[in-house]
């Protein structure tokens, strides 16, 4: 399988930190996390799909956005479980 750029995998980090910064919250704490979190997935989902037009890249969107999820979430521990 083709590389991941290195700056999709610290987007989809971002997300996923972003995302486990939920838990626990209630009301307006976790609105505002949850407005964070949306704005994090948004902009690695908006990477993914700029990268899988590039005319070098043989891999699909779908394709690349599953290998950056996998690359993060199985690199590390899910932050949102202690």
């Amino acid at each position: 399988m083709a590389e991941i750029p290195d700056d999709l995998i610290r987007l989809e980090c971002a997300a996923e930190t972003a995302r486990a910064k939920m838990a626990g919250l209630t009301g307006d704490e976790y609105d505002t996390q949850w407005r964070a979190w949306r704005e994090a997935s948004a902009a690695f989902q908006a990477a993914v799909t700029d990268h899988a037009a590039r005319d070098d890249v043989t891999m699909s969107r779908h394709e690349i956005e599953q290998a950056a999820k996998k690359a993060v979430r199985h690199g590390q521990e899910d932050p949102a479980v202690e």
